[in-house]
């Protein structure tokens, strides 16, 4: 503790604290121009250990996932991402997208719990990490999860879309073909 506040101060700091450091937090990050969203950095990369979200399902996240809050519609402009609205290409790039921001932004919400080391004791300070952690991680989690689908299934359409142009040339060809003659 390198602050010393009365107790009702430092109650009504680390209540009031969060709350701000939430919504500032998240106000920022969505209105982040997408262009920091739209590559696959090795930030949201699929890892090897996450085995194309098998380790997430062995963590029952099929389960869980839908029981926590989308906050997506918390500010005007915000993506929500608890139902799909369209099942389009587009959409799903739009979500692929909304996922990295929702991802970058619960784990830039985690640092900030170093600050109560500020005016707390060593031990609320770390009920204030664990708290950031145990309040972030989830989410994280379901981005990552759900990212990964999507990004499966554009594979799956583009592919499929590449192999019905492949056949598509070729009975073109054989009408070509067939018309020399």
């Amino acid at each position: 503790m390198l602050v010393t506040l009365p107790f009702w101060w430092t109650l009504l700091i680390n209540i009031v604290l969060w709350p701000v450091i939430h919504l500032s937090f998240s106000y920022i990050c969505l209105h982040l121009d997408d262009r920091y969203f739209t590559n696959e950095s090795w930030l949201y990369r699929e890892k090897r250990w996450e085995s194309a979200g098998k380790f997430y399902e062995k963590l029952g996240i099929k389960r869980w996932k839908t029981i926590l809050p989308d906050g997506g519609g918390v500010f005007a402009g915000g993506f929500r991402k608890k139902k799909l609205v369209d099942r389009n290409s587009d959409y799903f790039e739009t979500f692929i997208v909304e996922t990295r921001r929702a991802e970058f932004t619960h784990l830039i919400l985690i640092p900030p719990a170093l600050l109560f080391f500020i005016w707390n004791t060593a031990l609320v300070g770390w009920i204030m990490v664990a708290y950031a952690v145990i309040a972030n991680i989830p989410f994280v989690i379901i981005q990552r999860y759900n990212r990964f689908r999507f990004q499966r299934i554009l594979q799956q359409r583009k592919q499929r879309r590449n192999l019905l142009d492949r056949q598509g040339e070729t009975q073109y060809h054989r009408k070509e073909k067939n018309r020399a003659y």
